[in-house]
């Protein structure tokens, strides 16, 4: 039984290993924006990024996970596990959108870097009941559906 069981743990421990090794799951923990572009559907938002004034301030993390250690792999595992079970089962949406909870920590890391310009501009109300990217939704990726890579997002309905 005992033997078993080690037999059992070696060969999961195998697995696993090969896993990460085969999936450069290590890419993830880090801050790279080309890990988050591995995905093809990430094309129009990577490019859009690569080419807006955000890229020499700003990566992916910056705006979509929160900056505490342990809640940003709190929100990279779980980003992780809606991509990795939606790619897997092919339940792949033609419009990628932040859920809620994304939406609230992006709106955070906006106020985080322009409470400054949001002061001046808002009557000092940071919190006017609306999002940042309401008005200024191309200011982070660039225009909807523009990438200079052959997938294109050509959804009409956003």
């Amino acid at each position: 039984m005992k033997l078993s069981l080690a037999i059992g743990v070696v060969v999961l421990m195998i697995v696993a290993g090969v896993f990460a090794y085969v999936s450069d799951f290590t890419v993830y923990l880090g801050n790279d924006p080309t890990a988050c572009n591995n995905c093809h559907v990430m094309d129009a938002a990577y490019e859009g990024w690569f080419h807006s004034g955000h890229k020499v301030r700003a990566e992916c993390n910056d705006c979509h996970v929160r900056h505490d250690l342990i809640p940003k792999y709190i929100d990279k595992t779980e980003h992780g596990i809606n991509h990795v079970s939606a790619f897997t089962l092919g339940n792949i949406p033609l419009a990628i959108r932040a859920k809620p909870a994304s939406r609230d920590i992006i709106q955070e890391n906006c106020i985080r870097c322009h409470a400054e310009s949001v002061s001046e501009i808002a009557d000092g109300e940071i919190n006017s009941g609306r999002y940042c990217f309401d008005c200024h939704r191309s200011v982070a990726h660039g225009d909807r559906g523009v990438s200079t890579l052959p997938f294109q997002d050509k959804n009409p309905y956003r």
